[in-house]
């Protein structure tokens, strides 16, 4: 059974905002590439879209924070059929501190903050 990943080890980051030192490795999970946002400026070393919410369900939640709870519950069920992914967020968790980028406004209410619960077993 694999060690369970610290909180502290995954941290959440808009790619609006600049990288720092204490990100560790910086992985953007959302499918579209965040708006105005150069590649050189985000240093983002992995990307992976295909475990970012379906385009369906992304267009249905619209950012709505009255749809905040079955988005939540929706997504971590899509989130679980990307077996793949998810053990490839994990690993790179275990090795140290990874940082979830995406490029939402919203900071409370976006997929990365539902990943990281479901990465931490929530």
């Amino acid at each position: 059974m694999q060690q369970r990943i610290a909180a502290r080890d995954i941290k959440l980051k808009r790619a609006y905002s600049p990288p720092s030192t204490g990100d560790g490795t910086r992985i953007l999970i959302d499918r579209l590439w965040p708006r105005g946002v150069k590649k050189s400026d985000a240093a983002i070393d992995r990307w992976i879209k295909d475990i970012a919410p379906s385009t369906a369900l992304r267009k249905w939640f619209g950012h709505d924070p009255a749809r905040w709870q079955e988005f939540r519950r929706r997504y971590a069920t899509e989130i679980r059929n990307h077996a793949d992914q998810l053990a490839e967020l994990r690993a790179a968790a275990h090795k140290g501190p990874v940082t979830l980028v995406f490029g939402a406004r919203d900071e409370l209410h976006n997929d990365a903050v539902v990943l990281r619960d479901v990465l931490l077993g929530r």
